[in-house]
């Protein structure tokens, strides 16, 4: 294998990392063109990306194998939980009109 080969996972990783307001877009297109299981894997990327699972869960003063489970594929997240994992990563949640985006 080339000692330069990056898999895709980490790479993605590592650009959330070097970029906050990428991790930010990132975590918007998801949202906008995924189902639940890929904004989840989104949420996972942008926490490893933010010092790790374990770190988050720390900032956020939740457990730390609750939100492995919570960041799986199958992971369903509450609101309060949701917006724990956001402010633990520098994001919010913001709404905006859908007729808005139709305008732009």
């Amino acid at each position: 294998m080339n000692k330069n080969y990056t898999d895709h996972e980490t790479a993605t990783i590592n650009s959330l990392k070097n970029d906050p307001a990428f991790a930010a877009e990132y975590l918007n297109a998801v949202i906008e063109d995924g189902d639940s299981s890929e904004i989840m894997t989104a949420l996972r990327r942008i926490s490893e990306a933010g010092g790790g699972v374990s770190a988050i869960a720390t900032e956020a003063n939740l457990n730390a194998k609750t939100l492995y489970r919570t960041l799986s594929s199958k992971g369903n997240p509450n609101l309060k939980t949701l917006l724990a994992i956001l402010s633990a990563l520098n994001l919010k949640l913001t709404v905006i009109s859908k007729q808005k985006i139709l305008q732009n």
